[in-house]
């Protein structure tokens, strides 16, 4: 497998991710109520969108083509949650505790990636800055859920 390849696979990883992270974020701001979560849930559906356009420019740097759609256990986590917000007492808690399980993976996930030590600066300067918001954003729903 050539470099470029290499490099462009793990961005894909890191894009369909992003897609199940905004597609989920879109999902949590139907399961709640309060006005304050949904505006911070659709905050983040918006900002994993961006970082989708900013992965497709990584990804078509390297002379490799985006892929496209969210993962299928994507779609299962966001099924799951749907059912256990329907059937839950604390709905937005658990939407939260959703959240932050999500959140905690996506910067492992970042973070993995970063490592790679041939990894272009430019594309370890865009990872790390989303990296830094994903981590900011699990540090926020932490508060929320402490306080829900």
């Amino acid at each position: 497998m050539s470099y470029t390849k290499e490099v462009s696979n793990k961005l894909n990883n890191l894009l369909e991710k992003n897609y199940d992270a905004e597609a989920g974020y879109k999902t949590a701001k139907e399961n709640v109520k309060s006005t304050r979560l949904k505006d911070f849930f659709a905050s983040q559906a918006q900002e994993r969108y961006n970082f989708g356009h900013e992965l497709k420019d990584e990804i078509k740097s390297f002379g490799q083509e985006p892929d496209k759609g969210t993962s299928v256990a994507g779609d299962a986590h966001r099924a799951w949650m749907n059912i256990k917000s329907t059937f839950s007492t604390d709905n937005e808690e658990s939407v939260l505790e959703e959240a932050i399980r999500g959140e905690k993976a996506a910067v492992e996930e970042y973070n993995e990636v970063i490592n790679d030590s041939t990894l272009p600066a430019s594309t370890r300067n865009v990872l790390t800055k989303h990296r830094d918001n994903i981590q900011s954003a699990l540090n926020k729903v932490e508060q929320m859920e402490d306080i829900a």
